[in-house]
């Protein structure tokens, strides 16, 4: 079934990406080229494969329950566009993320958080669906899981500040984003608890 307003937002998303994409090829930078050029190949790959395959069924389709998920990708979506464009500004040389103002992270911080802890959950949601956990135990898993990534993804940052020049951060800072990351899987939770969307938990 093809759901209108998510795939207008799936739309959207690739098309600011786009734009995203030629100002980085006038402003000469390789990393965004990349960057946008991974963005739009993967929303467009979801977006054929809604349309164009059926979900499995059992733990393989719980497993990539959020790639099948019309709504869920759509997040998915808004969140990426915000990010690159938050990276390179399209149609301007200003890089928010990290040179003309690094606080714009906490944006990506707390839409990726959400989004993350969105697909973790839905994951788990289903295999709960198929028996696999305690229904109970869904969301407790489901922090338990976003706690790895979200600790995971800045210790891996910090052991990279040596290869990386523009990655410098303080313990502060750090902490600071594993709060934004907090707060947007809270805004997950109330949404799917709140307003059944993407998806509703099971109870």
């Amino acid at each position: 079934m093809v759901h209108n307003k998510e795939v207008s937002t799936i739309i959207s998303s690739i098309g600011l990406i786009f734009l995203g994409f030629l100002t980085a090829f006038h402003n000469h930078r390789a990393d965004h080229l990349v960057r946008t050029s991974w963005a739009m190949g993967l929303l467009l790959s979801l977006l054929l494969l809604h349309l164009k395959v059926s979900k499995p069924g059992g733990l393989l389709g719980a497993l990539l329950s959020p790639l099948f998920d019309i709504k869920t990708v759509a997040i998915l979506a808004v969140f990426l566009a915000v990010h690159v464009s938050l990276v390179n500004v399209p149609f301007t040389s200003y890089d928010l993320f990290h040179k003309d103002w690094t606080n714009a992270d906490m944006i990506s911080h707390f839409l990726g958080g959400m989004t993350v802890w969105l697909m973790i959950t839905e994951v788990l949601n289903e295999l709960s669906s198929e028996g696999f956990i305690p229904r109970e135990r869904v969301v407790v898993y489901s922090f338990i899981l976003f706690y790895a990534i979200a600790l995971g993804w800045e210790v891996a940052e910090k052991l990279s500040e040596s290869e990386i020049s523009f990655i410098h951060e303080s313990i502060a800072n750090k902490s600071r984003d594993v709060l934004m990351d907090t707060l947007g899987a809270l805004m997950g939770l109330w949404m799917v608890r709140k307003k059944g969307y993407p998806y509703s938990l099971n109870d």
